[in-house]
């Protein structure tokens, strides 16, 4: 599934280093203390948000942070 960001994580993202032509992988840690690792983000607009999070919407994202390989 993909999630268009707003414009403060767009803004974030690019700030950010790039992990290949064009995207980033990044953590996400969500407002109620959950982490998703390795999300794919496609030139700081467009995430691919795994399925099994459907519900949980842009608004509910606390921080994203560059992640480690």
């Amino acid at each position: 599934m993909h999630i268009r960001l707003n414009d403060k994580w767009s803004d974030a993202l690019c700030e950010f280093p790039e992990s290949g032509m064009g995207y980033q992988r990044v953590d996400i840690r969500l407002r109620n203390g959950q982490q998703i690792k390795q999300v794919l983000v496609f030139n700081a607009e467009v995430m691919e948000w795994p399925d099994e999070y459907r519900r949980i919407g842009v608004d509910d994202i606390a921080d994203i942070a560059p992640s480690d390989f």
